[in-house]
């Protein structure tokens, strides 16, 4: 093979070749005894061995993972890891891939641990958290309650892994060549090593500090010498990066397929077929450094697959509509991810190239030119049947290559990469919003993807036998001295007291599912708008069931508190979309509170074009209401009150209230929507009442694809200038929960976003200086926790809280279970403090966290976030869907989005 020279030459090579290595946990002194007889090589042997640490010393408690109860987990610090040298970068196979991109070089260096103790040393300055007058960050309040996650102690036989640092002269640009060149001395460095093209990873010790050996490049003969550098000894729980590419070997040695960052078994796929659809089965994984130590998460988890392919869902709509083709299906189509079969690999779609085909050429990697017919037909032997598709278009940012022309110290850029696949080999993945919409269809994936606890505990401990019963498996963690724990971890959690909900007349307390749906709709609400001047826009054919909506309203509206006049009716001929917008042009005037358009079929442009008529040009509340979702008389009643409830908050109404004691607080949402095509858009939320029960709404757009809103500071000084106008008083604390951003984004997030809100303080005098607090909101997570029974698990009851063992050994932050489901698995919520000088403690956090659960106006119980959040949510997702513009300013005190 090209670039893998025979080597073998030299005399430094020849003493490697003959010395004995020494393995981590070996002692010096056997070590010593085995190179009794070489003098020089013990020398240096021992050298290299003197500077083995493992970065924690056994006297000292402060830096010792520990595991099992909050009482022991807090007695060590939570403290940010020092940066390993190069396991970002390392490959996830042994061997790199032809035509792989060289990852970003990365300069070793020897780094020692150190540690904080996570409830007193979090406002050091190598703390990843900012907090002001740090408060304890582990909670006490709350009911001791049994728990067990889905996390699995990762053990090591070692004391860590050995990094070393491999140099080619001449220099070696090709990162394949680089692999064949290291592989040819495995008699030196062994079978066992994990190399991403600059640094290496060695289970092994070099008996040199500095080996150097030699290979031929085959392309022109010339010697290259290799300098294998050791440059520090990574301890075992700062290796959760290398973990993780040897776990995806680990994963591959199961025969799992690796689609996106899931691992799943093709081989037994559960048939959907009276739907056309079939589920993977699999499992998600990943290693992290925990409070309670090492630990691999592993949860079960399903791949949606579609077995017809995205041509044949082509040429279906074409036959059901040809008018307006290639629009409806790019719409359908773009921003979905699909699967081709033949390498199992995921892709986003964004565009469609119509004037493209099968036929069409491209270059290859060696510059040949040829049609993708013979590409697929050579290198797949699949043939192509269909040579007039169109092509998909998944465009990709890649590491380039470094170039000649580049500077040395260069750092790699981004280039985008155009992928062109075949509609016939791809696979839709997922759900249409149509499937979505279908109750048979939902029921019957439920029946399989819907997880108990119980389930999940058999699938993790058949997981783990899979992994000790398969000898390839088993042997790859034996290599690294790794093997897991045979059942999940063990912990003790918190319930918090249940909340108390006000209404006007009324206090009560939530029930054990944190449901209140049945006080809500018998008791008078906070604040009730009337109805004395309104709208219904329907079509004639839907008369009757507009009149019995009208009549159901004025039943239950007086319980609420709301007296209703009898509406301006609008019959309209047809439902076409110009003749739902003339007649609500007419019939806006300065009077009218609400404008309710009853639509006799779902269509998403018709609703588009109304919300951005009310939202926009002619503002005023408007209420989008299905005929199929009042035309069932039996669930008439229940509709309306729903319906009647959002109508007085669109309209500036205040449904009910938890207790909050902290006075002058402000609450902020974020989140932020994003399309393929339009700009990015950032919803920002924030109470402007003691009560925090009404909100004052911004939006922000963002240039396509950023996560980080860079409006967030025009956004909150136009909310603190709200709040002085309600209450004649500026917040004395703001708590911002910000939703949307993925752990690579947290430390953005920390310096930029909370930078930006704290500079707009001095707008209103230099005397004023709120205490703030930034919390990170993931929904998405693939932790469960589970309620331990004598015989069985269950699903942990809301309000539970784990704030220790499986959170982030660098990071204040807390799992809290909010919500109660009746079927499958609940997912927790994950929060991360990171920024923090409100001077709240830990309970206080997470009991303020727990309230605002119960604050959402659109759900008479507790949701997965804070409301504040979803409120964000909501209108960002309503902008960028349907506006694309900025709601006109008169709504933004009420939350006419819901």
């Amino acid at each position: 093979m090209a670039g893998r020279g025979r080597g073998g030459r030299g005399a430094q090579l020849l003493q490697a070749l003959d010395t004995p290595v020494r393995r981590p946990g070996q002692s010096k002194e056997s070590f010593q005894a085995q190179l009794s007889s070489r003098e020089s090589a013990s020398s240096g042997a021992s050298s290299a061995g003197a500077g083995v640490t493992t970065g924690a010393s056994s006297a000292d408690p402060d830096v010792t993972p520990t595991r099992g109860s909050p009482s022991s987990v807090s007695s060590h610090g939570k403290s940010p890891s020092p940066p390993t040298a190069g396991l970002a970068s390392l490959s996830m196979k042994r061997e790199s891939p032809p035509g792989a991109v060289s990852p970003a070089r990365v300069s070793p260096t020897i780094a020692s641990s150190s540690s904080s103790s996570r409830s007193s040393s979090s406002g050091s300055s190598s703390s990843k958290v900012t907090l002001s007058n740090p408060a304890p960050l582990l909670g006490k309040s709350g009911t001791p309650i049994p728990l067990c996650a889905n996390y699995i102690a990762l053990n090591a036989a070692t004391n860590g892994v050995y990094q070393y640092c491999v140099k080619f002269n001449p220099e070696i640009d090709n990162r394949n060549m680089r692999y064949g060149m290291l592989n040819e001395h495995k008699n030196i460095i062994g079978d066992t090593k994990a190399f991403d093209g600059s640094t290496l990873f060695l289970p092994i010790d070099l008996p040199q500090k500095t080996t150097t050996v030699e290979s031929k490049r085959q392309t022109d003969g010339v010697m290259v010498t290799l300098s294998i550098t050791q440059t520090r000894v990574v301890p075992h729980d700062e290796c959760h990066q290398l973990y993780n590419v040897i776990f995806r070997r680990v994963m591959g040695a199961l025969n799992l397929k690796q689609v996106g960052r899931s691992h799943f078994n093709p081989n037994t796929p559960i048939m959907v077929p009276q739907h056309k659809l079939e589920i993977w089965p699999g499992y998600v994984t990943s290693i992290k450094n925990y409070d309670g130590g090492l630990m691999l998460m592993c949860d079960v988890s399903h791949r949606l697959l579609r077995t017809d392919s995205v041509l044949s869902c082509m040429v279906d709509m074409y036959n059901a509509s040809s008018r307006n083709f290639q629009e409806n299906f790019a719409k359908q189509i773009v921003g979905t991810v699909v699967l081709t079969r033949y390498n199992n690999r995921t892709h986003r779609v964004d565009d469609i190239a119509w004037d493209m085909n099968p036929t069409s050429t491209f270059k290859d990697a060696n510059g040949e030119e040829m049609t993708f017919v013979d590409y697929y037909q050579k290198h797949y032997d699949i043939k192509i049947a269909d040579k007039e598709q169109p092509l998909l278009i998944s465009r990709v940012k890649r590491l380039r290559s470094r170039r000649a022309t580049d500077a040395p110290t260069a750092a790699p850029l981004d280039e985008e990469v155009k992928i062109c696949l075949i509609p016939e080999l791809s696979s839709m993945t997922g759900l249409s919003d149509q499937a979505r919409e279908d109750f048979r269809v939902m029921k019957d994936l439920a029946q399989h993807t819907r997880v108990t606890p119980n389930q999940r505990q058999i699938a993790m401990k058949k997981f783990v036998d899979n992994i000790n019963a398969t000898p390839e498996a088993k042997h790859e963690l034996d290599r690294w001295g790794l093997s897991l724990d045979p059942s999940m971890i063990r912990l003790e959690g918190r319930v918090l007291q249940r909340e108390k909900i006000v209404t006007h007349h009324k206090t009560f307390q939530v029930n054990q599912e944190a449901d209140f749906s049945r006080e809500v709709t018998r008791e008078r609400c906070i604040t009730a708008v009337n109805l004395d001047c309104w709208a219904v826009v329907c079509t004639r054919r839907d008369q009757q069931k507009a009149h019995d909506f009208v009549t159901m309203m004025k039943q239950v509206c007086p319980s609420f508190g709301m007296e209703i006049n009898d509406p301006i009716c609008v019959l309209l001929d047809n439902d076409r979309t110009d003749n739902y917008l003339r007649s609500i042009r007419d019939s806006v005037q300065s009077e009218l509170q609400m404008v309710v358009a009853i639509f006799p079929t779902k269509r998403d442009d018709r609703y588009n074009a109304v919300k951005k008529l009310c939202c926009v040009e002619a503002p005023v509340p408007s209420q989008c209401i299905n005929t199929r979702t009042i035309g069932d008389q039996r669930k008439l009643r229940s509709v309306t009150q729903k319906i009647a409830l959002q109508m007085n908050c669109k309209m500036g109404g205040e449904l009910w209230a938890v207790e909050v004691p902290v006075k002058n607080l402000m609450i902020v949402g974020i989140d932020s929507y994003h399309d393929v095509k339009n700009r990015s858009v950032g919803g920002f939320v924030a109470s402007t009442n003691q009560a925090i029960t009404r909100w004052y709404s911004r939006v922000c757009f963002q240039e396509r694809g950023q996560e980080l809103i860079d409006g967030l500071r025009v956004c909150l000084m136009d909310a603190i200038k709200q709040y002085h106008n309600v209450n004649h008083a500026y917040p004395d604390r703001i708590v911002v929960f910000r939703d949307g951003v993925g752990d690579g984004q947290m430390s953005t997030v920390r310096d930029y976003e909370v930078k930006q809100l704290v500079e707009c303080f001095k707008h209103f005098g230099d005397n004023y200086n709120p205490r703030m607090a930034m919390i990170i909101v993931q929904k998405r997570i693939s932790t469960r926790i589970f309620l331990r029974s004598r015989d069985h698990l269950d699903n942990p009851p809301p309000g539970t809280v784990v704030d220790h063992s499986i959170t982030r050994k660098d990071s204040y932050d807390f799992f809290l279970v909010s919500q109660h489901v009746r079927q499958g698995t609940v997912t927790p919520t994950h929060y991360t403090v990171v920024h923090d000088s409100t001077g709240f403690s830990a309970d206080h956090m997470q009991r303020l966290t727990y309230k605002m659960t119960h604050c959402y106006y659109n759900w008479p119980g507790t949701i997965r976030a804070p409301a504040p959040c979803q409120y964000a949510h909501k209108l960002a997702f309503l902008v960028g869907q349907s506006l694309q513009r900025e709601p006109d300013r008169k709504l933004s005190d009420r939350l006419f989005f819901l």
